[in-house]
């Protein structure tokens, strides 16, 4: 088969790119074309973007989101918003659109691509090693981090089943605990007229939870969370969940349901109410949202918190790449 690669735009990309990711190992909501399109409008600096289609007999087989600065070829978005990167091609053209992709970039000025977040059963991690060995590259890949997921049953008793007895008993007794210190609330904020201040909440309850996380939302980051979260919650795929205990939001997690799986993309809780473990069972309440929504899977997303673990969840490795041209 024959590839051949153009640039493109957002805008000239975009239905292509929609279609094709049903079809892609890494369908996942941070290599969609809006989540990548907004993460360059906060996130670009000094870059230059290169978004190629690849093309087969003339129709787009698949597209290569990069990035380039400073001699450097990177997939666009970065490790601390997009949890997961790929190319969004299909499996059948990984090998083929890859070669295509590289031909391209002989003709551009670089002299390493890395390859961040790549997920463990990508064929994109196969396909450049291959690329590699052809073209006399040089190629490291080691695991960048774990996502650790939870697959889940058709009810929360088989859920709570799955767990191992201490964790079970643990949640079950938190659980109680928390039933009895008063009047609790959980829900899933949904009135379009309060999100404004429903993502305030959010924000200053993620602020509140952790100083690593206060030093994270820096002005430009709370611009990207805003603008992200708007788009997800138009398409009715961001979900902003409180917990409230006699009348005041105690925790909060934000998650992306998309393609079957709820994804925990951040949290936070008032600190005060730590000794309730708000934190922990607001996290248990949306896994026994998600089951009774009939999603497939909870996935915690990057690093291996120890609450991840008492949750059922099972590490996914990510991986790194890293090409150095001859």
């Amino acid at each position: 088969m024959t590839y051949s690669v153009i640039e493109g735009s957002f805008d000239s990309l975009r239905d292509s790119w929609k279609a094709l990711l049903p079809s892609c190992a890494t369908n996942t909501i941070f290599v969609t074309p809006r989540w990548q399109e907004i993460w360059w409008e906060h996130f670009r600096t000094q870059r230059e973007i290169r978004l190629l289609a690849v093309q087969q007999n003339g129709v787009v087989a698949g597209i290569a989101p990069l990035t380039i600065m400073d001699g450097q070829v990177s997939l666009l978005g970065s490790t601390d918003v997009c949890d997961y990167l790929d190319f969004v091609l299909p499996a059948e053209h990984c090998t083929g659109g890859l070669s295509a992709v590289f031909d391209h970039l002989e003709t551009l000025s670089w002299s390493t691509t890395v390859l961040h977040s790549i997920p463990g059963d990508s064929p994109t991690l196969s396909a450049v090693r291959s690329i590699a060995q052809q073209r006399g590259f040089c190629l490291t890949q080691e695991q960048e981090d774990v996502c650790p997921r939870a697959d889940l049953p058709g009810d929360w008793d088989s859920y709570l089943a799955g767990l191992s007895k201490k964790d079970r008993h643990e949640l079950r007794r938190k659980l109680r605990r928390l039933e009895g210190a008063g009047e609790v609330c959980y829900y899933t904020a949904a009135d379009p007229a309060a999100f404004d201040r429903d993502l305030d909440d959010f924000l200053r309850l993620m602020r509140n939870s952790a100083q690593e996380k206060a030093d994270f939302m820096t002005p430009e980051m709370e611009r990207f969370f805003r603008a992200a979260v708007d788009a997800q919650m138009k398409r009715g795929v961001a979900k902003l969940q409180f917990l409230e205990i006699d009348g005041v939001r105690a925790a909060a997690v934000l998650c992306f349901d998309y393609q079957g799986d709820r994804l925990l993309y951040n949290s936070g809780y008032d600190f005060a109410y730590a000794p309730l473990s708000v934190g922990l069972l607001l996290k248990a309440y949306a896994i026994r949202d998600a089951i009774d929504q009939g999603m497939r899977r909870f996935d915690f997303l990057r690093g291996n918190e120890p609450y991840k673990y008492d949750l059922g969840g099972v590490d996914y490795p990510i991986y790194h790449c890293t090409i150095t041209r001859s």
